[in-house]
This record gives structure tokens, sequence and C-alpha cells, in this order.
């Protein structure tokens, strides 16, 4: 069951959303200390949003509810693509499959067309930036389903109370090789081997390379920290 980006943008009628900027640059700048700004900045590119969005009207930061996987901590840095300063007080909605490859709010997906998961709401949640840009996740590794390579979805609402909002929705990837050492741990294993690699996805061919988060040991599993640099304007 698909849900369409027009339909889902009702619920924002309020917000006037202008078409977001590409990326320009096939560049992608690492990230920088907590509290650094850049003289540079590489646009993020747009990726489509997928059909499983909702939004859970949840505020928070631990996102699991209860899913078992690997630890993982996501940090989201949005910044001005023309200043390179922060973007303070933009709404950040973050959504992405359990270790099994399913999404909550949904029914029949993929293969598991005789599962449902309405009125669920695990792996979603919302977080608006602090004065550094910055918005946190505590949530899982994201498991994988036929067709697509591991990935995380994520929408920027710039201003959001205001008048003229801006929207940017994109999705993050990870390294081949940390996909395989992660799925082949349990709970992931028992779904069997990925299917799709980084560049057997067709939505990755497009601009995954500069979508990629580095993650690294944390809390007993990851973090990653991504720059988001939009240009509103």
């Amino acid at each position: 069951m698909l849900t369409s980006t027009l339909s889902r943008r009702a619920a924002f009628a309020a917000l006037t959303v202008p078409a977001a900027t590409a990326l320009t640059s096939t560049a992608r700048a690492a990230p920088l200390p907590d509290g650094a700004l850049r003289d540079v900045c590489f646009l993020t590119p747009q990726s489509i949003e997928g059909p499983y969005y909702l939004d859970p009207k949840l505020v928070r930061a631990q996102i699991a509810e209860g899913r078992t996987g690997v630890p993982l901590r996501v940090d989201l840095r949005v910044i001005d693509g023309a200043t390179c300063a922060p973007s303070i007080g933009a709404r950040v909605d973050l959504w992405h499959a359990d270790a099994q490859g399913i999404y909550s709010g949904y029914e029949g997906q993929g293969d598991k067309q005789d599962l449902s998961t309405v009125g669920q709401k695990f792996l979603r949640g919302t977080q608006f930036t602090d004065g550094k840009g910055a918005a946190s996740f505590q949530t899982i590794y994201p498991g994988w389903y036929a067709g697509r390579a591991v990935h995380i979805h994520f929408t920027v609402r710039t201003n959001p109370a205001g008048s003229s909002a801006h929207e940017f929705t994109s999705q993050i990837y990870f390294d081949d090789a940390m996909n395989q050492k992660v799925l082949a741990q349990a709970p992931y294993n028992a779904k069997g081997p990925l299917t799709t690699k980084n560049e057997q996805d067709g939505i990755f061919k497009e601009n995954g390379k500069d979508l990629i988060l580095a993650v690294q040991p944390a809390e007993g599993g990851y973090k990653g920290t991504f720059d988001i640099a939009l240009q509103t304007t």
C-alpha cells in the first residue's frame, strides 16, 4: 500500500514548500567536530520519500520501541547551504525498517503480504534542531528488504511553524562492508544474506555515494554524524 507524497503533504497544508535544490558538486565533505562551521558547503542530494512515510506525531530521540538490533546513534546536523550556519528549530523526521526489513504502520510489505504493523510506530520519530543545528536519534541499525540496499529515510522542514517553510527529503546509506558485518549478526541473519548491495540499488545509483553515513563503534553499537546542507532560498 503506497502513500503518495502529494497525499502526505495534505497533512501539512499550512506549509508552503518550494522545490529544494539538488546536489551541485559530487564532492562530499567529512563531518566536522561539534560546533564547527565550514567555509564551503556542498548541498545534500535529494532522494525519493518512498512508500512507508507516516507522521507518528512523536517528538522523541529514542525510536526503537523495543525492536531488537545493533544500537545505532544518528546525529544529523542541518546547515544553510549558502552560509554553512546551523539551521535552528528545523523539524527532522526519521524512519526506517527493522532488522527484518519491516516498517511500522503498514500492511502487506514486500514478501510479507499477510503481515500488518498498522497502529505501530516503531523506528519513527521527530526532533527539532538545537542551537548547533543538531538532532540526534537513538535507534537500531536498519535491516533490508528485497530490491533495496540498507537505508534510512529523513525529511527536514526548516521554519516549520512559518508561512514559507522549506521541505527536503532524502535517504542515508551505509558502506557495503559495514552492512555485511552487521547483517551477519542476530537478529539480522535470520533473514538470510543481503540481496541488494549499494551499487545494485537503482535509487542509490542516483546520488547515494554522497549519502553514506560513516559510522564508528560506540555504546555497544555504532554512531555516525551526517551533515545536511540545504539551499532554502
